[in-house]
């Protein structure tokens, strides 16, 4: 698998509150853009496999959904998370 459990701890150190609290919000996030980020180089490679293309774009849906919580909740945890992961030019 692409995801180790080492790379989930790094992930949630990093964007989360700590390596063992994988449910904030910026980990989530942070999560999925790294998934999305893998699917996409698959996809590249592979153009025709579907499966996998349905399953980015409801990584994708299921990102925005939490962003767009962030926003509601925190515009500034919004912005730092934005910032840090680069998603808007």
């Amino acid at each position: 698998m692409y995801i180790t459990p080492e790379i989930k701890k790094e992930l949630f150190k990093k964007h989360g509150k700590s390596e063992s609290d994988t449910g904030s919000t910026e980990g989530q996030i942070a999560l999925f853009t790294y998934r999305i980020n893998h699917l996409t180089e698959h996809l590249k490679k592979n153009h025709k496999d579907f499966n996998t293309e349905r399953s980015l774009v409801k990584l994708v849906g299921k990102r925005r959904g939490l962003l767009n919580y962030l926003i509601k909740k925190d515009i500034l945890r919004y912005r730092a998370i934005i910032k840090e992961l680069g998603l808007r030019k």
